[in-house]
């Protein structure tokens, strides 16, 4: 073990020392900060174990107006056998082609050497690290390792592979994932690379001719990889196609992979029927129209739909499989007028031109007084020419004339208006499907989100179930695939978002929920977005279950507060706790930090279940078990843990803080955390030893499993699967707890404790054989007195810091009835609240 410090005296306020590593902050629990007396202050680091990787300069940094004061460097080094900064790596080469290796390690003690071997046989003699051989080149593959010594010893690296590259093999598993009208998006995975990165791959695909029935090759598509996926549009709705993938790295092209086909989704018709014609008498009419091609179709035919009017009034529509109509009755049809329209599974298509239904006769004579018309309105032409013919050379001086009266028409005029009843454009201008590519966020978030990316048509909207600073909750519909609606609730962020990151940081928390499968946490339904007009960018909008009973929170609140207050029993406010643990054990099983768990985040199903929701702080951690905030944001800091108001380090047992807080928000009936405290003072409250008081008819049993979740030291507090554990047990028992033993509070350190203890327990023994564990509170079993340490303060730094600093000292058994009084301190003692204070 080795332990540092420094110290810093002159100062008028308290400063912020930082340690430094070879110029790398340090972040580690490892550290004491202790105030000796008025601008004086001093720090320590420890390093419990020493390692190799300990190794390095140290010092400690203090900003003081904008400038940073360092301390004397101190050196921590570490003598052992070489340790390796830089091992054989695989290596991949065409044959023959000369290529270097490099080997170096470091002690101390130094000097080291570095001796190679390749394919087990010895290259040359020892050389100084670091060390580079130049092998001429190699026609298969070999393996290779450096060796490395010094005076301490001989280190032996990993062992390296120099491969040979060769052409990759076919790409494997090429599936087609997503499937529109005019386009699709294609997925592989790839196949043996070849020892060397692929560049590029070659699409090919062929078109099934509808009428001929053979394969009709498309030209092929090259894309850069990775990403193995590509989406291909500008294809034929309702069509069959055939695709296949080769690959290709700097050695040759792969083989193609195996044909797959697919069929591209129906669509509405995309032309309306022509040649609509009719044959009407007194008894039936009958209609007839040409059928649409298979082009134009879009998908397979469903039916023919006709609409029509009489004296402007729309009548019901008619369906027909055949492009044929006769309608019994043509007498009722005259005057009528008649449009049809081609309907696929999907919709109907544009309206033919309309047709209107008149008998023959009358259209003769429509046709004969049209030629009559036509010889009056010439000759009348003519007239007015010659009129004004003459008018002109009468008085071409003249500048003022009556043209009016004479192109004035006698008696008033006849306008000839129309309503259209309905009109169908498939050429309008729609705003089109948002697909997550015009979002500009990440390639991974994409991929997660592409499978549950739902469509905008299906979601309808309704009234607003609450609002945030980012947004809403409103309640909606969704339609499924089998036709039904499902009751959802909609998260919709702002829209006045402007930028690809509001986005990406929204979708972000719809990412986690995606892989979320259990009772106890929240569902995600799917994404959708909202296409704005004039906006580059779409709303998104998270879809999850509708919750009937809304928040824990104000569930909580009604049940005290409400217009008609109701009554919730105790087993239903630990039902209530069991339901939150579950979901957070679930979540930490996952490596998911929540963050944010409180009551105002957790929802009440229909069956009064709870769920743990509202993941927009939470983060995923794929290495270690912590994370770092890395910058300013709101944070929720009542039900922050102490380590992550000090250092912003979130970890599982931080989330366990917080589950401390739901549990009394939960007994509270949904009051605040910390009565009176206001939010910039809750650091200087919990780093006093204070926590939050038991609410009013709260067992202690409860009491104390909320209490162990805020133990200042992580590892001390118990794991959600403990808490499951101990809850599940009051659940079924409820049984009234036995008294809760007294406390007692001793300021002390050293060896005094034990002299102290053994004086009150009248000289008991206090190991196993006595049957009763003493110790600090919170105190993990098994603890290392370094880690004790941690928790104690001496008393000379306690009083110059001017904070209560006294711990719980107390037994953890029951002691016997019969136990002996404590004898020489009783006259120092004084009862507060059923808690032994000892003043020593």
């Amino acid at each position: 073990m080795v332990r540092l410090g420094c110290a810093i005296e002159g100062l008028m306020s308290e400063p912020d020392i930082i340690w430094m590593k070879d110029g790398e902050k340090l972040y580690s629990t490892d550290q004491m900060y202790i105030t000796l007396e008025a601008q004086h202050w001093e720090t320590f680091y420890s390093v419990r174990n020493v390692q190799q990787q300990d190794a390095g300069k140290y010092w400690c940094e203090v900003e003081l107006h904008g400038k940073a004061m360092s301390s004397e460097p101190a050196w921590i080094t570490v003598e052992g056998v070489p340790h390796f900064v830089l091992e054989p790596q695989d290596v991949a080469t065409l044959p023959g082609v000369s290529f270097n290796l490099t080997c170096a390690a470091v002690g101390p003690p130094e000097p080291v050497e570095v001796l190679w071997w390749l394919g087990g046989t010895q290259v040359g003699d020892y050389t100084p690290s670091p060390s580079v051989l130049h092998v001429p080149g190699v026609n298969g593959s070999i393996k290779v390792y450096c060796e490395a010594r010094n005076d301490r010893g001989l280190s032996v690296s990993r062992t390296g592979t120099v491969h040979i590259k060769v052409v990759p093999g076919a790409p494997r598993d090429v599936q087609v994932v997503q499937v529109l009208e005019n386009n699709i998006t294609l997925n592989w995975s790839p196949g043996f690379t070849g020892h060397s990165d692929l560049q590029n791959c070659t699409i090919q695909m062929s078109k099934m001719s509808k009428t001929s029935g053979r394969k009709m090759p498309l030209p092929e598509r090259l894309v850069t990889v990775p990403p193995f996926q590509v989406e291909i549009g500008g294809l034929q709705c309702f069509s069959n196609y055939s695709v296949r993938i080769r690959c290709a790295n700097d050695v040759g092209n792969s083989p193609f992979s195996s044909w797959v086909n697919f069929q591209t989704l129906e669509s509405a018709p995309l032309a309306a029927p022509k040649n609509l014609t009719f044959d009407l008498s007194e008894q039936q009419l009958t209609l007839t129209w040409a059928g649409l091609e298979v082009e134009d179709l879009g998908g397979k035919l469903l039916a023919y739909k006709m609409q029509w009017s009489l004296g402007g009034e729309r009548q019901d529509a008619m369906l027909f499989v055949e492009n044929k109509a006769q309608l019994s009755g043509g007498g009722r049809f005259f005057n009528a007028t008649f449009q049809v329209a081609a309907c696929t599974v999907v919709g109907c298509g544009p309206w033919s031109l309309p047709v209107l239904v008149m008998p023959a006769s009358a259209l003769d004579g429509q046709t004969q007084r049209g030629h009559m018309w036509v010889g009056l309105l010439l000759g009348l032409l003519v007239a007015i020419m010659v009129g004004l013919l003459l008018t002109v050379l009468v008085h071409r001086r003249g500048k003022e004339t009556q043209f009016g009266s004479v192109f004035k028409p006698p008696g008033n005029e006849s306008t000839v208006t129309f309503t259209a009843a309905r009109s169908f454009n498939r050429q309008r201008a729609e705003l089109p499907e948002s697909t997550l590519d015009s979002l500009g966020i990440n390639d991974d978030l994409k991929t997660k989100l592409r499978d549950v990316l739902i469509p905008e048509r299906l979601l309808t909207l309704g009234h607003m179930l609450g609002k945030g600073e980012f947004g809403s909750v409103r309640e909606a519909y969704l339609k499924m695939e089998d036709s039904s609606v499902q009751k959802v609730a909609v998260k919709v962020l702002k829209t006045d978002i402007s930028t690809s990151s509001d986005i990406e940081q929204c979708l972000k928390e719809a990412a986690y929920m995606k892989d979320f499968h259990h009772p106890n946490v929240i569902q995600l339904i799917g994404v959708s977005l909202h296409r704005r007009l004039h906006q580059r960018l779409p709303v998104p909008m998270v879809i999850l279950p509708f919750m009937k009973h809304g928040d824990l929170h104000t569930f909580l609140l009604m049940s005290r507060l409400g217009d008609d207050p109701f009554t919730l029993s105790l087993q239903t406010l630990i039902q209530f706790m069991l339901d939150v643990a579950r979901g957070m054990e679930y979540l930490s099983s996952k490596n998911i930090i929540h963050r944010d768990l409180a009551a105002r985040n957790c929802m009440l199903n229909e069956n009064m279940t709870v769920c743990v929701a509202d993941f927009g702080l939470s983060k995923k951690i794929y290495s270690g078990d912590y994370y770092r905030q890395g910058s300013v944001s709101k944070l929720p800091v009542k039900w922050i843990a102490l380590e992550s108001l000090a250092d912003n380090v979130y970890t599982t047992q931080s989330d366990v803080w917080a589950f401390g807080v739901t549990m009394w928000e939960v007994m509270a009936l949904g009051q605040t955390p910390y009565p009176g405290v206001e939010n910039s003072e809750i650091y200087e409250y919990l780093i006093k030893g204070e926590r939050l008081k038991k609410p009013p008819d709260c067992r202690d049993d409860i009491y104390e499993i909320m209490h162990s979740c805020w133990s200042p030291v992580p590892k001390c507090r118990p794991s959600f699967q403990q808490l499951i554990e101990q809850l599940e047990n009051l659940w079924v028992g409820l049984s009234p707890a036995p008294a809760k033993e007294p406390q007692l509070y001793v300021n002390l350190e050293g060896d005094d404790l034990d002299v102290a203890m053994e004086q009150a327990t009248g000289g008991a023994s206090s190991g196993p054989e006595a049957g009763c564990s003493w110790g600090a509170p919170w105190q993990c079993v098994g603890m290392e007195e370094e880690e004790k340490d941690w928790l104690m303060v001496s008393s000379g730094a306690a009083l110059a810091i001017g904070g209560d600093y006294r711990y719980i000292i107390g037994p953890r058994c029951s002691l016997d009835e019969e136990a002996r009084p404590l004898d020489g301190l009783s006259e120092d003692i004084r009862e507060e609240d059923d808690d032994v204070v000892i003043n020593v």
